[in-house]
Parts: structure tokens; sequence; C-alpha cells
């Protein structure tokens, strides 16, 4: 019997892609950085492409190798390099590299002639974030040095990019006034020789709320995976992960009990408390204490006292709950049980961070559909 298990639904990813792909003439970069959201790279990855994808996006070097190494050959690109990473074997494997710098340009030039092929390089604008990309202030020398390197034969600049600030408010200034600076940025792009095939920008949000920032790819991430970017709206996406647990002790304990570390709750009352072994060490934030909701027994209720590395406590008052019983600390919601999304506002945080930290190796992950 299993002890404790996050369920991803592929069917739900596969189907979440394929919503996403039908509100846009654009190709569709599935992200499946960071492990997938939690949700496992590969087979999301696999999910995706299965919805409609063509594109799957990564952070690391490692992440986009992996990929190759599991079969998938459909196009990667990996965007995020400190100075002196392998960029050979990502241009041996065919991923496209982003380059945001003359020094990360000249690392993936060295690159190319290292592998002795043509590296595919999309170059990143900074148009607002002030995260990763080149200023406009640094864009022309970028671009004139990769306008070089592309006569050369070194690098074929496949994409231009940039990403959003606030695209999670649709009407917010910062998205017309962000297209504004990518569009300058293409033009001058296109004044160095330089047009793309790939123009993105758009995130989750932006592919589900603002069209005229498709261009030619979106790059959804968290939307792969059932979650809005935007509280209060779903768009007719479906969750893929559940979190839960069995129940591995129930006790009975006087009222006036403390429990936990600290002692911040206390029993009210004579009543049972119930020991379920998922903790901060599973992806249970401890900000949670006495306030996650789980559903145990067709009830939710609240985590009493504080997160464990290893187990919560829930005080179930006179319920007949026995070890063995399953508790839920999320999924799609459609028994009743808490969402991401309902933790994500307990914990002060976005749903985002709440699947991802469920990537523990300890926590086995099951997989349901077609995919799986």
């Amino acid at each position: 019997m299993w002890q404790a298990e996050v369920r991803v639904d592929l069917d739900a990813i596969r189907d979440n892609v394929a919503l996403l792909r039908a509100r846009t003439t654009a190709e569709v970069m599935a992200v499946v950085k960071a492990d997938g959201y939690g949700h496992g790279m590969v087979p999301a990855a696999r999910a995706a492409l299965a919805g409609g994808a063509t594109w799957l996006g990564v952070v690391t070097l490692e992440e986009a190798l992996e990929l190759r190494r599991a079969g998938i050959d459909a196009p990667v690109l990996s965007w995020l390099h400190v100075p002196g990473r392998p960029l050979h074997e990502a241009v041996a494997a065919d991923i496209d590299l982003s380059a945001a710098s003359l020094d990360l340009l000249a690392e993936v030039v060295a690159a190319a002639r290292r592998a002795e092929r043509t590296a595919r390089v999309h170059l990143k604008i900074d148009t607002g974030l002030a995260r990763g990309g080149a200023t406009p202030a640094e864009w022309p020398a970028l671009l004139e040095a990769a306008a070089k390197a592309q006569a050369d034969g070194d690098i074929d600049v496949v994409g231009v990019w940039s990403h959003f600030v606030y695209a999670d408010a649709p009407g917010h200034e910062t998205i017309d006034h962000q297209l504004a600076v990518f569009a300058e940025g293409l033009a001058t792009a296109e004044r160095f020789g330089i047009t793309p095939r790939y123009r993105h920008i758009a995130n989750s949000a932006a592919t589900l709320t603002r069209p005229d920032t498709h261009f030619d790819l979106v790059r959804p991430g968290i939307a792969v995976y059932g979650l809005s970017p935007i509280a209060g709206e779903t768009f007719g996406l479906r969750p893929a992960m559940t979190a839960r647990a069995r129940v591995a002790l129930v006790k009975r304990v006087p009222a006036g009990q403390g429990v936990s570390y600290g002692h911040t709750y206390f029993t009210e009352r004579e009543t049972s408390l119930a020991l379920v072994p998922l903790g901060y060490a599973d992806g249970v934030p401890r900000h949670a204490s006495n306030s996650g909701p789980v559903q145990l027994g067709g009830k939710r209720r609240t985590i009493a006292g504080r997160v464990c590395m290893d187990q919560i406590v829930l005080d179930i008052g006179d319920d007949p709950v026995e070890p063995g019983e399953v508790a839920t600390l999320f999924g799609p919601g459609d028994d009743g049980e808490p969402t991401a999304d309902d933790w994500a506002a307990v914990v002060d945080t976005i749903n985002y961070e709440i699947v991802t930290r469920f990537g523990s190796a300890r926590v086995p992950r099951v997989y349901d559909g077609d995919q799986a």
C-alpha cells in the first residue's frame, strides 16, 4: 500500500495544451522547466507534444540534454547559462540557446566551432522586466555581433524574444509599453539584417488574454499544467496534479493539548488527532502551519500546529477516521478537495510555487492517462 503520492494526469496536460493551441495561430512552446513545474519533465513534455505543442522550453543545459536523452527530438530552447558551461553539448544535440549579452554570444560562437555545426540562437531583449535580456542600449551591439556571427556561419538567429512583467493583469500599462519596446527591438534587428523566424514574448497569461502578443510562438508554462495565471479565471484549464497521503496514526487527546512543535495549536476539547505523513521536505509549505487545508473523511480540515519536515497533524474531532484513510492536500477540486489555488491563497504565494514544491524524490509521482 502506498503511503504518500503525487498523481499527475497526463491527459489533462495534453488537453490543456490543445486548449491553448486552439486560442492562437502561433506555434506553442510548452515550458517544462523545473521538472515540469513539479509534474515530471519528460512525461509532461510528451503529453504537451501530444496536445499540439511543437516546442519545449527549459532553463538549464541539463534539462535540455535530459529531454534529448529521453528520445525527444522536438525543438528545445534553453535560456539561462552562467559562463563556462559546455554549450557545445547543446549545439551538438540541436538545442536552441538564448543569448542576451556579447559575452554569452561569444561563448555560443565558440561552442558552435567546437561542435563543428551552426548554433541556433534566440536573442533576448529586456523590454522592462530588468531580469534577463540585453537592455535597449545594449541591443544594437548584440545585434551587430550576432549579424557577423551569422554571416560567418557560426550561428543562425532563429528567434528574438522577451518576457512580460505583468501579463497576469491583462490591461496593465506595462504590457503595451513592453510591446512597443519589443517592436522597436525587432525593427532594429531588421536594420542589422536579422529577420528571425520566431518572435516570442507571450507567457501563459498573454497566451490566454492578449492575442496581439502572440507573434510566431507563445510560451505557456503554468497553464500547461492546468493552473490559471489570472485569479478568478480558469479558462477551461484542468489541474493535473493531486497530492495526497494516507493517515499514519489516529489518537485521542484531552482538551488543552498542545500540538506539534512550539505548541502553536491547542485542542479546545477532547478530540482525535490524525497524523498525515507529508511535510515540508515533501513540498508542504511551513507557512501553512495552522492554516493549510486538507480534505479527510469527506470534510475540509485545517492543519493543526506547525508543519514538520515529514508530517502534519489534523484535528478531526469525533469523526470516525481510521489509519490508512486518504488525506488530500490538493487536486482539481472535483470532489470538494482543496486546490493549489486554495493553498496559494493561504500562504500568500502563487499556484506555481505550490505544485513546483511537490517535486520531492521521496514522494513518488504516479501518472494517469494515455501518455503514462
